[in-house]
């Protein structure tokens, strides 16, 4: 990544959007902006998990915000992620697709372990680097998320579905602070998060970090009441809920440092972060600088970097927990990229640039296409297309695995199936390169595809392969194949035609 270019980070969070803009020099992010708004979407799920039109609204109405300041960025430089509100919205495709369309850049669902690497990712890089085990926390407004790591690597994320705004509407509706309400609520927060003791013992880490949301308000209130300025402890704690119990309501809480959008969910965010630090026997939790934003920034970094991109070695580790043929993977790769960087002859720099990352998903959904073979031979591609919609793989967002599963998915069979994904000229055309790849390595060998001569033609969007009668005579299944893939795209937006020359 070229020194001073700018990157921007945006969290959909269940309490907050944030926006972070950084300028990248030398390894580090120099920060350029931050925005913050309390949106507080994660109250505005009713019964049946859907987000009313109240909330919708209100983080429409954010991200137009967020969009103007974003005005002249590429696509390659914004990076959106959305947590646990929108991974329990049941209608959080309408919030999605409107909401990508006012910001102007796709907005990723991530999974809770991923949120949980990022955040380590941002608070591990604004520490000073050394081999000290860890233990970061971060108390979100619908979930908390809980990571074990050393040095940049998190080697154990978790996420839990408890956090601030989801136990201050069950345990603190009207905002009255009682000590039976925190008593409550903190049993509860155990309860959920007890099964974390065997992962996060007390003996697996050094040092206790807590990011964001909770942890810095709880901290702030007390820093200025005489407390140890960015630390955390039971005695801290213990004294805070007595001052909550005190006033009684949340709107009579009168602490400096505690502001007003923090106002209705202190409660559950102090019976929580109580919860969890008698749990695991954190004594003294330590305020960590960096957040889930910064995590996104720094891993904007590392994606341009193939060497270090989290996504690659998440798919070789999901390939051999599958025990997936890797060889013939990586062969059924390279000829596909091969086949859809000759389906984009002229380009200039930037279309270049977007075609490499097209081409390393594609080598993605190559690696992984026999995926479902070890469930069963018949149908593997669905039973594959299912362990990708469903596996928690680090480093990607659910729509990203939604776009893989559904590579692995069309690699064989009718493509009537994928009807409406056909329609993305990208996507049609990076199937069209799996399958033809498929066909050539059939015989699970390096195929002659140099003989072979591709034309594509944008204006009648048709993709033409040219054989001589020698090629076909010398493989003649792999013809044979190839006319019969002729015929499955005779309907789709796309051509593909196999031809015979002399």
């Amino acid at each position: 990544m070229k020194h001073g270019t700018l990157l921007a980070a945006i969290d959909l969070g269940s309490n907050s959007f944030r926006l972070e803009i950084g300028r990248y020099d030398h390894g580090q992010i120099q920060r350029v902006a931050y925005l913050k708004e309390t949106v507080r979407q994660g109250n505005g799920l009713d019964e049946n998990r859907n987000l009313t039109d109240e909330a919708m609204q209100r983080g429409w109405d954010c991200l137009a915000r967020f969009a103007e300041r974003l005005s002249g960025f590429k696509k390659s430089q914004v990076r959106a992620v959305a947590t646990q509100t929108l991974r329990e919205a049941k209608n959080r495709e309408a919030f999605l697709q409107k909401g990508c369309e006012i910001l102007g850049f796709p907005i990723e669902v991530i999974a809770g372990t991923e949120e949980a690497r990022l955040i380590y990712q941002g608070v591990a890089h604004m520490l000073p680097s050394d081999n000290e085990r860890r233990l970061v926390i971060d108390i979100g407004g619908r979930s908390t998320e809980l990571v074990l790591g050393q040095g940049l690597d998190a080697t154990e994320t978790a996420s839990f579905r408890v956090g601030s705004v989801a136990w201050s509407m069950k345990y603190f509706p009207t905002g009255e602070f009682t000590e039976q309400a925190f008593y409550r609520a903190e049993i509860a927060a155990q309860a959920v998060l007890e099964e974390a003791l065997s992962t996060y013992p007390r003996h697996q880490w050094h040092k206790a970090y807590g990011a964001s949301g909770t942890v810095g308000a709880v901290a702030d209130i007390l820093a200025l009441s005489g407390f140890p300025e960015g630390e955390i402890t039971q005695e801290g704690l213990g004294w805070l809920v007595k001052c909550l119990v005190r006033a009684g309501q949340a709107n009579k809480v009168q602490l400096e440092g505690l502001k007003d959008d923090r106002r209705a969910v202190i409660g559950g965010g102090v019976s929580v972060l109580r919860a969890l630090m008698t749990l695991l026997q954190i004594g003294t939790l330590h305020v960590a600088q960096g957040a889930l934003r910064h995590g996104v920034l720094f891993d904007m970094v590392e994606r341009e970097d193939h060497d270090t991109d989290t996504r690659d070695l998440s798919i070789q580790r999901l390939a051999v927990k599958f025990a997936v043929d890797t060889t013939q993977g990586q062969r059924v790769g390279r000829v596909a990229i091969d086949l859809l960087q000759r389906m984009n002859p002229k380009l200039d720099t930037e279309n270049a640039t977007h075609l490499d990352r097209l081409c390393r998903k594609l080598s993605w959904a190559a690696q992984l296409h026999e995926v479902g073979v070890a469930i069963s031979h018949s149908d593997y591609h669905k039973h594959g297309a299912y362990i990708l919609e469903n596996a928690d793989l680090l480093g990607f967002g659910m729509p990203e695995l939604h776009r893989l599963g559904l590579l692995v998915l069309g690699q064989r069979g009718k493509l009537k199936k994928l009807e409406s994904e056909l329609e993305d000229d990208e996507f049609a055309m990076m199937l069209m390169a799996l399958r033809v790849s498929l066909i050539l390595c059939h015989a699970r060998k390096d195929p002659d595809a140099e003989s072979l001569q591709l034309q594509s033609d944008e204006h009648k969007h048709r993709i033409t392969l040219n054989a001589s009668e020698t090629w076909v005579q010398e493989f003649p299944q792999s013809a044979h194949l190839l006319k019969q893939e002729s015929a499955s795209w005779v309907k789709a937006p796309w051509a593909f035609e196999f031809v015979t020359k002399p």
